[in-house]
């Protein structure tokens, strides 16, 4: 299993919304590291959900419920979506401030390269950030 974090502005697609759905396909990726990280994504990958914008803060869970497959909001063949089922919502979100303040979570793509929208995790930062949020 992987563990990723995604990006969202919530004035566009909140958190709350996807919940709502309970499931959605994530398009419009059009970052080539965010893309190959898409590709990545295998069913049953576990997802943190972060608000950008004024949030920033990590807010949810969610499963990969369909790996990659073509963006349909694409104009070219390279760019791919997946399928996200949403999960609960964490406790208390996890502000972007406490997460550069924690040394265990120096080297995530939030930290180095904040404008990626779809990053890997590793289960011991996937597990940190869940424990922060509880």
């Amino acid at each position: 299993m992987n563990y990723w974090l995604v990006k969202q502005e919530p004035a566009t697609y909140s958190f709350d919304d996807f919940r709502k759905e309970k499931k959605t396909d994530w398009t419009g990726v059009r970052n080539y590291q965010a893309r190959n990280f898409l590709r990545d994504m295998k069913k049953g990958d576990e997802v943190l959900f972060y608000h950008s914008g004024d949030e920033r803060a990590v807010v949810g869970f969610s499963t990969v419920s369909k790996p990659a497959f073509p963006d349909p909001t694409a104009d070219d063949d390279g760019w791919i979506a997946v399928e996200l089922k949403a999960g609960k919502s964490f406790a208390r979100p996890v502000s972007l401030a406490e997460v550069k303040a924690e040394p265990k979570l120096s080297n995530i793509l939030l930290v180095r390269n904040g404008r990626i929208s779809v990053m890997p995790l590793t289960k011991a930062e996937f597990d940190l950030i869940v424990k922060m949020g509880s």
